[in-house]
């Protein structure tokens, strides 16, 4: 069993004090079987003002540090920052905007097997009136086949997310996240294919945070064109790891990449309507990707 845990929590406009409270509690019992536990909660920039007055509550918790951070750094220097301040050997990185599943969560960690990195992966809510409405949840439960332990172990460094996973301190200090990634998406794929370059191993486990806060439909589509926008400035770097640079490398033939583009400049907006409207379609959202995608790139030498 690990002895020793510390859980990190970067946050951005959100209130997380009701999954502190969860951990807390979890980490007390923990505490009286002889874990060292701590809880760091840490800003990255956060503007929301009512968020910021809720999550100062922190500091009134023994267990946790709340690091009030007024610079925004990105996805990938704030998950670093944590780790500098991590105390404990093991660190246990959480999304601030997950649920914990059950009580044993913390527990399941801590006996699980692996030595260098554990990832519990995630799972989404069951929402049966949201699906057909929030092009989040719909998108999320379509890909759930594919998040169970038996698919993410066979493709173990491809199915690593940074939702949830615990890491040896060492490791991550001496490999850390990649800071040019200072916009959302595609940090946790470069991080994983780093650990696959320098042979260190992923264990995979059934341990998932649940996801049930679904952003509104325009405010999903957004954060997908952005990263889109990020996959496309590190392309080179996620080659092989991104199922949409599979698909587009794998359309040679240049008509068919203007066609798809000019499409996208005639009809994109009209696909982005239905994506933010009331029914958004999962076939048009795998369509407006391919096309903001290639309309990103001035030619076909450059996708």
């Amino acid at each position: 069993m690990k002895k020793e845990l510390s859980i990190l929590i970067p946050v951005f406009n959100y209130n997380c004090t009701a999954l502190v409270d969860g951990l807390s509690r979890q980490s007390a019992v923990l505490q009286a079987e002889g874990v060292r536990v701590e809880i760091i909660v840490a800003e990255d920039g956060s503007t929301n003002e009512a968020a910021l007055r809720a999550n100062a509550t922190l500091t009134a918790n023994p267990l946790c540090r709340y690091l009030p951070r007024r610079e925004n750094v990105g996805r990938a220097a704030i998950r670093n920052y944590l780790a500098q301040q991590a105390n404990m050997e093991w660190l246990l990185f959480l999304d601030c905007d997950m649920q914990l599943p059950d009580d044993r969560f913390l527990l399941n960690y801590l006996n699980s097997e692996g030595d260098e990195v554990v990832d519990g992966g995630f799972a989404v809510c069951p929402c049966p009136e949201q699906m057909g409405r929030n092009l989040r949840y719909s998108y999320e439960w379509s890909e759930m086949s594919h998040h169970g332990v038996a698919q993410r172990q066979a493709n173990p460094y491809r199915s690593f997310r940074t939702t949830n996973f615990l890491i040896r301190r060492d490791i991550i200090l001496a490999h850390p996240f990649d800071e040019r990634f200072r916009h959302y998406g595609y940090e946790d794929v470069l991080f994983g294919k780093e650990l696959h370059r320098h042979g260190i191993a992923i264990s995979h486990i059934d341990n998932p945070m649940m996801l049930s806060d679904l952003e509104t439909n325009d405010v999903f589509v957004s954060k997908t064109e952005e990263a889109l926008r990020t996959l496309r400035r590190f392309r080179d770097n996620l080659r092989g790891y991104s199922q949409l640079l599979t698909v587009v490398d794998g359309i040679h033939i240049a008509p068919v990449r203007w066609l798809i583009r000019l499409w996208h400049r005639l009809f994109g907006w009209l696909e982005r309507r239905n994506l933010c409207g009331r029914h958004p379609s999962l076939r048009i959202f795998k369509l407006y990707k391919l096309g903001y995608y290639l309309t990103l790139t001035k030619n076909d030498n450059q996708s």
